[in-house]
């Protein structure tokens, strides 16, 4: 195997063209497309794309459909020192899944297939190009659910959830990817196919090395098979909104949901701003309601019981909270995973932080302070569970500003906020990864020494870096 040096353009474009030729030789019913416009929508994931919108051509791209092409590709690629980009949807928002033109993008979209469910053992087996919701759907007449749900389920695949170790609003009560998945089929980068993990509920045999690939972000392996943990459908469900006067008031009244006896499945906050955006962009009256949201979904036996208990808690801080009808409430939760909007007129950058969820008043009490710094405006929902924010970051563009070069003090802000979360005994990341995104605020969360052990159990699976260089680590 060919290590990737340093070499020049020419040099890498020789080396993309040898494994082109090469695949069509050993694989001549594998859809390989060559560099060109036809690929320009495989340079970027979502966190990235329009910064290179206007290409005029994007990188190789092979379309393998099964395991075997998979590990083909990938050998193929390592033989000429090629280097790989693995990539589900593209629907990530940390720059993990970008490409340059001589890199070689191997999509798992036509990994698609469901596998396996065994309802006695609660498992399903399938691959990484299932889509979230796509899988839940198959899985209702057996009564069973798989439990993360990012907010972009309908698109999203599950390879990508355990790329980034996805979780979405479930999380409070399930967990996130890592929580449901037990065992990996993963190609190596020298093509060797590694099967880790268990099919059985429990199992403590060697290293977790599951746990290790589930949020890798595609620098370890190319994960081809995925048994994923389910669960019963609860017995019933209920939406139940609170309203508050102040985002602040809304903030506050989280804890009175920790101290009492119920452990709703999802709690969602959404500030002031958030809820004032989505009814510009939605035609809705949500600010009409109150300053701030929390939305909650209880599920299970003893659902009366359990939003008699949260009412009074919720009550007692303040909240005018309502038992939603399923109509309703299935409306409230569409706007809480699509309806926020953004304004062409503006520039923007977004994210993710997490903090202890006992901090995430802290964390909206520093809003305005961050806002007067920057000239900025900031809004933000969060995973309230467990303290994974989705802060939004505006500033609208003068007369005359290209749209596509957003000001220092947007991003110096987002930096801030980062800052502010490791103040609080949080993360640079909750959920949607480090990618290239968040690289270098990773290196202020990471002592010298964690990462010189993650870049050594990089350098164990992928001696030469040909799997997703320059990512995640």
């Amino acid at each position: 195997m060919a290590a990737p040096a340093s070499v020049s353009d020419p040099a890498r474009t020789s080396a993309l063209s040898a494994v082109l030729d090469d695949l069509a030789a050993s694989l001549p019913h594998l859809e390989v497309i060559a560099p060109s416009a036809e690929t320009v929508a495989y340079l970027d994931d979502a966190a990235t794309r329009h910064a290179r919108r206007d290409a005029a051509s994007g990188p190789a791209v092979a379309l393998p459909s099964t395991a075997d092409e998979v590990q083909e590709v990938v050998r193929t690629a390592a033989r000429h020192g090629v280097t790989i980009v693995p990539r589900g949807a593209g629907t990530g928002l940390s720059g993990g899944a970008s490409a340059s033109r001589d890199q070689l993008v191997v999509s798992t979209e036509r990994l698609n297939r469901i596998v396996e469910v065994s309802p006695l053992d609660e498992v399903a087996v399938v691959e990484p190009g299932v889509l979230n919701a796509a899988l839940n759907e198959h899985l209702a007449p057996w009564g069973l659910f798989y439990a993360p749900d990012p907010a972009s389920y309908e698109i999203s695949t599950i390879g990508g959830n355990v790329a980034t170790n996805a979780g979405g609003l479930r999380c409070a009560k399930y967990g996130v990817t890592r929580e449901s998945v037990l065992a990996l089929d993963v190609v190596l980068a020298d093509g060797e196919l590694l099967t880790i993990g268990h099919r059985s509920i429990k199992g403590v045999t060697g290293l977790d090395l599951v746990s290790l690939f589930v949020g890798s972000e595609g620098v370890l392996g190319i994960v081809v098979r995925v048994t994923v943990r389910l669960r019963p459908i609860p017995v019933a469900r209920r939406t139940v909104s609170a309203f508050f006067d102040t985002t602040e008031a809304g903030a506050s009244a989280l804890a009175a949901i920790t101290r009492s006896p119920v452990r709703p499945a999802v709690i969602e906050f959404l500030d002031g701003r958030t809820l004032a955006n989505i009814d510009r962009h939605r035609g809705t009256t949500l600010t009409a309601r109150g300053g701030a949201l929390l939305l909650i979904e209880l599920d299970g036996y003893g659902i009366d019981e359990q939003f008699g208990d949260l009412r009074e808690a919720l009550h007692a801080v303040g909240g005018r909270v309502t038992a939603e009808t399923d109509a309703d409430g299935e409306a409230l939760w569409a706007l809480r995973r699509g309806g926020r909007g953004f304004d062409e007129r503006s520039w923007f950058a977004g994210g993710d932080i997490a903090v202890p969820k006992s901090r995430i008043p802290d964390v909206y009490a520093a809003l305005p302070e961050l806002e007067r710094r920057f000239g900025v405006e900031i809004g933000s929902v969060a995973h309230a569970g467990d303290g994974n924010l989705h802060p939004v970051i505006t500033k609208p563009i003068p007369d005359g500003a290209d749209p596509l070069s957003p000001p220092a003090e947007l991003h110096d802000a987002a930096d801030e906020l980062v800052r502010l979360a490791l103040a609080l005994g949080g993360t640079v990341s909750g959920e949607h990864g480090i990618g290239t995104v968040k690289r270098e605020l990773a290196a202020l969360e990471l002592s010298p020494r964690s990462r010189q052990a993650q870049l050594a159990v990089k350098a164990a699976f992928d001696p030469f870096e040909l799997l997703n260089p320059g990512k995640a680590l």
